[in-house]
């Protein structure tokens, strides 16, 4: 009765790690690792991989991951694996992104380029002659914008001449 070597992927949780002292954080993490496996591969022969050890101490011993992606491999003599997981990614997904973007591309290029020149010189003008009546317009506002406010200050002084006469 051999069994076949079960894999199976986790996303292991280490948030309790932060409730542990600052300088055994990573020691924690990994013994937290190791009892996850312990749990759900049901052995108590478990090896950790350097490469997830790695990943725990990277940061020091203080600052571990909050999440670990690991994939636990059982054998045959009941030895569990734990081994960073590494997602696969297929190549007939990359080839069929890349084609139509290439041909949006060519698409988008062809457009603007012929009506550009048509489209610019209509435009232009448009913009010049918008541009020139606002110019038109807003000479004459500015004026009253600064009569309103010889206005406001002339009242002021008629109310409080005193006080700015002697401040002035």
């Amino acid at each position: 009765m051999s069994q076949e070597t079960i894999e199976r992927v986790y996303t292991i949780n280490l948030g309790k790690v932060l409730l542990s002292p600052n300088n055994q954080r990573a020691k924690r993490a990994i013994n937290m690792i190791r009892e996850f496996a312990v749990r759900h591969m049901k052995s108590e022969n478990v090896k950790i991989e350097e490469d997830v050890s790695h990943l725990v101490w990277a940061r020091g011993i203080r600052h571990p991951p909050r999440k670990i992606r690991v994939k636990l491999t059982k054998d045959d003599d009941d030895m569990v694996l734990i081994s960073k997981y590494q997602e696969e990614k297929p190549k007939k997904e990359e080839t069929v992104e890349k084609k139509p973007k290439s041909q949006k591309t060519e698409k988008v290029e062809e457009k603007p380029e012929e009506p550009k020149p048509a489209k610019s010189e209509p435009t232009t003008e448009k913009k010049l002659e918008t541009k020139e009546k606002p110019k038109a317009e807003a000479k004459p506002e500015k004026p009253k914008k600064e009569e309103k406010s010889g206005k406001k200050t002339e009242g002021k002084t008629k109310t409080k001449s005193g006080a700015k006469s002697k401040k002035k």
